[in-house]
């Protein structure tokens, strides 16, 4: 069981900071109007998908939750909001008592998503909900974005284990986040401990080219290497010359050299010469990782090659290109009155430029076509059709303000590799594409918003 998905050991601070300021001037209005009271509902979404990619990935939903859970403005926030007069004081004293109490219901972590998919959708009192945008769009735009790379990578891997290495190419914090997310996207392990203590993904690490350089030989590196670690290490053969120090290593460790690591130079050819050498030496069970900087298309490169797996970590932290997956927190139903009965009424930006958004409370659906294969994303409002009841992909996340979901990673895992399955196989393509699904709208008359999904 990941314990650290389930709220342990390691406490989340205050996120009530994680914010921009319009979100506390816009409640300060509200207050002043008399309409923060109103019943509102808020979508997170995304318009469309990075150039090219054929689905999304959801992730960050159990981050998410955290953040929510911990939304608590302490006094040490309170004075300074006071202080640098960020809002009025009777703002403040409305922010000191705040916690959420409302409803979020969303995708599942780790399904797959389409543009406008209702990945989020938060329902509450405007005051309540509006808070709330920047964390929740900091979180799922991030580990959306990592997830849908790793997606593709492990994808493209085929079944070959991958490694995420890339804590130093990226915050510190968004390093542990990005772990979190590439291992939802199918990555096997990370080099990163703070991921592995706080999510308890598998940690892997052995050395780099430093610590060859230090020592007067690279024999005398692999030595100490394998009298620390055992015959089944990887060692660093490209410091120097690949094929002496394959040669050196496996005098050292025998053939029970658990692998060896390259990290430089052509690897489709230098793969072949090294599995040939290892070979010959006897060494027919070493496995050989594969490092720098690849990507998804890298990856695909090698699927001929002598591989056993990939370390990542540029191209993964940073999304392959796309650090972001572009889903915004729009308010597309609201109640005409503060009175908790008043019914909801559908509302919507609209603009030109490809930011118009579509109102009213929505649900969301999968429909197969006779193979049991995905054929579209249905989303609309109102009642959902009998054929889609049993399709419905938003479940409730958390109720009156508590959460009622905690999943462990590997739940969150297993059923990201199940959704992707369930798309053609088109999706899997590197190529550039369309979404693999089209998203079809259904609206139906909005009477009261509160009998939707």
């Amino acid at each position: 069981m990941n314990t650290a998905d389930l709220g342990l050991p390691v406490e989340v601070p205050s996120t009530a900071l994680f914010t921009d300021q319009y979100e506390l001037t816009m409640l300060q209005a509200a207050l002043k109007a008399g309409t923060a009271g109103r019943h509102s509902v808020f979508e997170a979404f995304t318009r469309r998908l990075p150039d090219g990619r054929r689905y999304g990935v959801v992730a960050g939903t159990g981050r998410v939750l955290d953040a929510v859970e911990n939304f608590r403005f302490d006094a040490d926030v309170l004075r300074f909001l006071r202080e640098k007069r960020i809002v009025d004081d009777r703002t403040v004293d409305w922010l000191a008592g705040y916690r959420f109490s409302g409803d979020i219901w969303g995708y599942p972590e780790g399904e797959v998503y389409f543009p406008g998919s209702p990945i989020l959708r938060v329902e509450g009192s405007f005051a309540e909900c509006v808070l709330l945008e920047t964390v929740i769009l900091s979180i799922l735009n991030h580990d959306s974005a990592i997830a849908a790379a790793a997606s593709r990578m492990s994808s493209a891997a085929a079944g070959r284990p991958l490694i995420e290495m890339g804590a130093r190419r990226t915050h510190e914090l968004a390093a542990v986040a990005a772990s979190r997310a590439a291992y939802i996207g199918g990555f096997a392990s990370t080099s990163d401990l703070a991921a592995g203590f706080r999510y308890n993904i598998p940690t892997v690490g052995t050395s780099a080219h430093a610590f060859t350089l230090l020592h007067d030989t690279e024999r005398d590196a692999f030595r100490a290497q394998v009298d620390s670690l055992g015959r089944g290490t990887t060692l660093l053969v490209d410091t120097y010359d690949v094929a002496e120090a394959v040669r050196t290593a496996v005098e050292i460790a025998g053939p029970e050299l658990g692998a060896v690591r390259i990290d430089s130079g052509d690897l489709l050819l230098v793969a072949h010469r090294v599995r040939q050498q290892l070979d010959e030496l006897g060494a027919t069970g070493t496995r050989i990782l594969v490092t720098s900087d690849l990507d998804e298309y890298a990856i695909a490169s090698l699927a001929a090659a002598p591989v056993d797996a990939y370390g990542v970590g540029t191209q993964l932290v940073t999304g392959s290109g796309h650090p972001t997956a572009s889903m915004v927190y729009k308010l597309v139903a609201r109640a005409e009155s503060a009175d908790p009965t008043a019914p909801l009424v559908p509302v919507a930006k609209k603009s030109t430029g490809g930011k118009t958004s579509i109102g009213g409370r929505k649900w969301a659906a999968r429909r197969p076509d006779a193979d049991g294969v995905a054929e579209a994303e249905v989303i609309g409002t109102g009642e959902v059709p009998d054929a889609l009841a049993d399709r419905q992909l938003l479940v409730p996340l958390v109720k009156g303000g508590e959460v009622i979901v905690r999943e462990p990673l590997d739940v969150v895992r297993d059923r990201h590799a199940a959704a992707r399955a369930g798309l053609p196989l088109s999706a899997t393509q590197l190529s550039r594409g369309e979404p693999v699904l089209p998203t079809e709208y259904l609206s139906t008359e909005y009477v009261n918003g509160r009998s939707g999904t």
